[in-house]
């Protein structure tokens, strides 16, 4: 291999070194200058998310596809796709947590480095084309992630769910290690492509193979399981999200998830494509279980973020029935699903973050009662978020789930159509809830909504996002249609 060849290799990963560099050389500034210098890191970081999400567009850098690294990097319209989703989701979090930095015990410079390097590795693990490259890439994200579930450190609640999230992720972790060790035992490989290759491979060669490769899919399936929240291993996620700081719940509920799912559906429809008999019904009954308990379990939850938790173990079901489908089309209902649910996250917790009473962050449903009357503006948002979330058109959820549905009636799973629409309809319940408390009870006193100019920005793109997305689809549409191409 020539010295150019390889510079070519270091050339497909650009973002993920613009990300990498930016984080260290932040790091190295923030060290001289301490909590003085987390407002410009906080730019900074803005800054070289933005950068990398120009390399990481497809057509940009690279969009036919190619691989890297003796194939343990793959890079094509799908990995492109996601890579921009999920810096999008890191910036817009990063720019809502600026105000939020500047309160004195949260003045840290280290926030948004932490950040940035989990983003790096969540970039990483979407390009993933090895089952070692996956364990690196979900490790770097991971060690960044449990230290961000505990940055409010002097706060209990913030610790205990730091210690949560870490011993549950330690063990996600372990059994995504067991997994890749039986997969290697039984292939003799842990590279994608050549896994793809031996089980399309004759009838005696994948039936020597997927006895115990079938059974290392699916410690893989319950490892990622874990780490998206699905039924029956998501009993992290209401515990996390109400104990983290918001803006970091605000994290954890877009980028990782996004990226997560991402290799989700490339470890399924590359390497064990030809085992979708195998584990399509596994899908069908953990999207099932996700969005029941999503709906469900919301019902009785007094606390916004818990009951955000909950919405969001549903999302994932329902993301969930669009892998099942084991289409492109389904794959496509999977990308735009998690391209517009991200803005309606951020939106809905940076809603969160601005609730105050006395300068002290409030988060129970009850205190947005009568918002409409003291903040008119700030109802009127929610509104809009709440509406989407529950997929009312014309607003943006109703498309995402649209696609979903319409890919799993394609594939003939009627069953989780079915279910899929009838959770939704319980899961409008609680969402509606919140519009009832904010137009038809009477004002809570003392409840404060100032939110600073730079935060009113991404909150704007947000709610134009959500509310505005039909007038023109086609851009999502077929950028999500060239990324779900490359598994047709």
């Amino acid at each position: 291999m020539d010295s150019s060849f390889e510079l070519a290799e270091f050339a497909l990963i650009t973002p993920e070194l613009i990300v990498l560099a930016g984080a260290l050389l932040l790091l190295a500034f923030g060290a001289f200058r301490g909590a003085r210098a987390t407002g410009g890191i906080t730019l900074l970081s803005m800054g070289v998310m933005i950068s990398a999400a120009y390399y990481a567009w497809p057509g940009v850098s690279l969009g036919e596809g190619a691989d890297a690294f003796n194939d343990m990097i793959a890079i094509d319209n799908f990995t492109q796709f996601v890579k921009v989703m999920v810096l999008i989701a890191s910036t817009l979090v990063v720019g809502m947590s600026f105000d939020w930095l500047a309160i004195g015990p949260h003045k840290k410079f280290e926030y948004p480095i932490l950040v940035l390097l989990s983003t790096a590795g969540l970039m990483v693990l979407v390009s993933a084309n090895d089952l070692l490259t996956l364990y690196l890439g979900l490790e770097l994200s991971s060690l960044s992630l449990y230290v961000l579930a505990t940055f409010d450190r002097d706060n209990a609640t913030s610790s205990e769910a730091g210690v949560k999230y870490f011993v549950l992720g330690a063990l996600a972790s372990g059994m995504l290690l067991f997994g890749a060790s039986l997969v290697y035992g039984y292939t003799g490989t842990t590279n994608f492509s050549a896994m793809t290759d031996l089980f399309a491979a004759t009838e005696e060669s994948q039936a020597t193979a997927a006895y115990g490769a079938v059974v290392g899919m699916v410690m893989l399936i319950v490892a990622l399981c874990f780490k998206i929240s699905a039924v029956p291993f998501h009993m992290w996620t209401p515990d996390v999200y109400q104990g983290a700081p918001t803006p970091v719940t605000m994290l954890f509920a877009t980028a990782p998830k996004i990226a997560a799912m991402a290799i989700f559906i490339r470890l399924l429809m590359d390497p064990f494509a030809n085992l979708l008999p195998d584990w399509q019904n596994i899908l069908a009954i953990i999207a099932v279980g996700s969005m029941m308990v999503g709906a469900f379990g919301a019902l009785t939850q007094t606390n916004i973020k818990r009951l955000l938790a909950y919405g969001s173990i549903g999302h994932i079901g329902y993301m969930l029935i669009g892998l099942a489908a084991g289409t492109p089309e389904g794959i496509k209902g999977v990308l735009i699903y998690f391209a517009l649910y991200l803005f309606m996250s951020v939106g809905t917790f940076g809603f969160v973050l601005f609730m105050r009473r006395a300068g002290e962050q409030v988060e129970n449903i009850s205190d947005l009662a009568g918002l409409s009357k003291t903040s008119p503006r700030g109802a009127l948002f929610m509104l809009l978020m709440m509406f989407s979330m529950a997929g009312i058109p014309p607003f943006a959820g109703f498309y995402g789930k649209f696609f979903i549905f319409l890919s799993a009636i394609q594939s003939e799973l009627y069953v989780l159509a079915v279910v899929g629409v009838l959770t939704s309809v319980v899961a409008a319940f609680y969402y509606l809830r919140i519009i009832k408390v904010m137009y038809f009870d009477e004002p809570v006193l003392g409840l404060e909504r100032h939110v600073p100019l730079f935060s009113q920005a991404v909150l704007l793109i947000c709610a134009l996002v959500t509310a505005l997305f039909f007038l023109y689809p086609a851009g999502l549409l077929n950028a999500a249609s060239a990324a779900a191409g490359v598994f047709s």
